[in-house]
C-alpha cells in the first residue's frame, strides 16, 4: 500500500528586514504557537566562551524596552499560555502556545526583545548564577550527566566548534562580560539571521499584517557569514575515559559520523532506519542481543545527532550507540557486537518484517509529532533555517517509508566502516 501524502498549507513571505515567516493555519482548536528560532548556537560561541549561546538564551527573557524583567511569563501565563526556549548545537528557539485571541501578545514580545532587549551587569550575573545552578543539577550532581552530549563530541572532534562543551565552563560563563552578551545580540538577533513561524488557529493574512507591524519596524542587519565546521571522519579510533562518582554501574557511548542532514538527507533517513533496528524497542537487535539473551547490558541506545535530533543539525553529527552494563564484559567485547550487529545488517539486510515495522514506528513518530501546533511551529521553524523547506514537515515520514533493504545495507556498511569514537564511564576509581 502507498504512504499516505499530505500537503502542507502553508504561507511564506520574507519582511524587507530579512525576517522569514511562515504561517501554517490549522482551525481544528482555538489555539496558536509562535516560534522564533535564530541561526545561532553552541558551534557559533567564540573561544574562552563556551556556554554563551545557552547563557544568552537566559537573558532573553530578563526583559525588553517594553517587558520589564520576569514580565514575558507574567504575561503568557496570565493569557493561558506556556513558553520556553532551548539552545542546540546550531539553533536557539523561543516559542509560546497561547489562546488564539492572544496571537498579537505573543508576537508583540517576540519582536520587543529582538529589537529591544534590556542588558545590563546585574541581569548578567544573575544569569550566569543560574545557569551555573543549572549545570550543578543537571550535569554535576546527577548519574551520567552529560553523558554522552557533553563529553562525546570532545573525542570525535578535533575544532573548538565542533568539540567544546555547550553547556559551558563555570570560568568561561563567569568571565562573560556585558560587552560579550551586546555583541552577540547585535550579531547574531537579527531579523534576517531568524524564522518566524506561526502555527494554529489563524488567518495568514492577518498574521502577515501582524508581522509586519510588530517585526517590520526592527532595524535591518546583515545576517551573519556561517563558517563551514566540516572535519574529515576520523583515521583511528578513539577512547576516552571519564569518573562519575555518582554512576552505580559502567556506561560507554560510541559515536560514528553521521551523513551530513543538508547535502545528503537521503543516506540521513537511511541511518534513521539502521539506528531504530539497532535500537528502538525491545525487539531491536542490540538491545534483543545485549539486554535479554546475552544480559551484558542493562539499557542500550541508538540515535542520530546531539539530542536525537538530526534534522535540526548541520553537519557534522555523531551517529551514537549508548550502552548501559553491569561490567561483566570489557569494552572491546562490547564495541566488537555493536559492530558485528551493524555488519550483520549490512550484509544480510533486515527481515522484511523487521524493515516494515522499524518503518512504520518512524513514520507514526513522525506524524504524532505534528499533533501539536507548538511541535509542528518548532519543527517547521527548525526546518526552515537548516534546509530551506519547510514542506519536509510532511514528505520526511513517506521519505522514511521508502527506505528499502538496499538502502539499509548500503547505510549499515558505511557506518560499520568508520572508525569509531568510545567514551566509557567509569563508576569512580581512575581514568585511564
Amino acid at each position: 500500500m502507498a504512504p499516505p501524502t499530505r500537503t502542507l498549507e502553508l504561507v511564506r513571505d520574507q519582511l524587507a528586514n530579512g525576517l522569514e515567516v511562515v504561517v501554517l493555519p490549522d482551525h481544528a482548536v482555538p489555539v496558536v504557537a509562535v516560534s522564533v528560532v535564530y541561526d545561532v548556537g553552541f558551534r557559533s560561541e567564540p573561544e574562552g566562551r563556551t556556554g554563551f549561546a545557552h547563557l544568552f538564551e537566559h537573558l532573553m527573557f530578563q526583559g525588553s524596552a517594553g517587558v520589564g524583567k520576569m514580565e514575558h511569563a507574567r504575561l503568557v501565563q496570565g493569557a493561558g499560555g506556556v513558553f520556553n526556549g532551548h539552545t542546540r548545537p546550531d539553533l536557539t528557539s523561543y516559542y509560546e502556545a497561547l489562546p488564539a485571541p492572544a496571537l498579537e501578545l505573543a508576537l508583540f514580545l517576540e519582536a520587543d526583545r529582538m529589537a529591544r532587549l534590556a542588558l545590563d551587569q546585574e541581569k548578567l550575573e544573575n544569569q550566569i548564577a543560574v545557569v551555573q545552578e543549572e549545570i550543578r543539577v543537571n550535569v554535576l550532581n546527577r548519574p551520567y550527566g552529560g553523558f554522552p552530549w557533553i563529553d562525546l563530541p570532545a573525542v570525535a572532534f578535533d575544532s573548538f566548534a565542533n568539540a567544546h562543551n555547550g553547556y559551558g565552563s563555570f570560568e568561561d560563563l563567569e568571565g562573560a562580560s556585558l560587552e560579550d552578551a551586546a555583541a552577540f545580540y547585535r550579531t547574531y538577533y537579527a531579523p534576517a539571521n531568524a524564522v518566524l513561524a506561526i502555527c494554529g488557529d489563524c488567518e495568514p493574512e492577518r498574521v502577515l499584517a501582524l508581522a509586519e507591524a510588530h517585526f517590520g519596524p526592527i532595524e535591518a542587519r546583515l545576517k551573519p557569514a556561517r563558517p563551514s565546521f566540516a572535519e574529515p571522519p576520523l583515521p583511528e579510533a578513539r577512547r576516552r575515559q571519564v569518573t562519575d562518582p555518582r554512576a552505580p554501574s559502567p556506561a560507554v557511548a560510541y559515536g560514528l559520523r553521521a551523513p551530513d542532514p543538508v547535502g545528503d538527507l537521503d543516506r540521513l533517513l537511511d541511518c534513521l532506519v539502521v539506528a531504530a533496528l539497532l535500537g528502538d524497542g525491545d525487539a531491536s537487535r542490540l538491545r534483543r542481543r545485549l539486554v535479554h539473551e546475552e544480559g551484558v547490558a542493562t539499557d542500550v541506545g541508538c540515535y542520530l545527532g546531539t539530542f536525537g535530533d538530526p534534522l535540526s543539525m548541520r553537519d557534522p553529527l555523531l551517529f551514537q550507540v549508548t550502552l548501559f552494563h553491569p561490567g561483566v564484559r570489557p569494552e572491546g567485547a562490547l564495541r566488537q557486537a555493536v559492530f558485528e550487529e551493524l555488519t550483520r545488517l549490512a550484509e544480510e539486510g533486515p527481515a522484511p518484517d523487521e524493515l516494515a515495522r522499524v518503518r512504520a514506528v518512524l513514520e507514526a513518530e513522525r506524524w504524532r509529532g505534528q499533533e501539536d501546533v507548538l511541535d509542528r511551529a518548532l519543527e517547521v521553524a527548525d526546518l526552515t533555517v537548516i534546509h530551506q523547506r519547510p514542506e519536509l514537515l510532511v514528505e520526511l515520514p513517506a521519505r522514511l517509508g521508502a527506505v528499502d533493504e538496499a538502502r539499509v545495507r548500503a547505510a549499515a556498511r558505511w557506518l560499520a566502516e568508520q572508525h569509531p569514537a568510545v567514551l566509557e564511564v567509569l563508576p569512580g576509581g581512575e581514568a585511564q
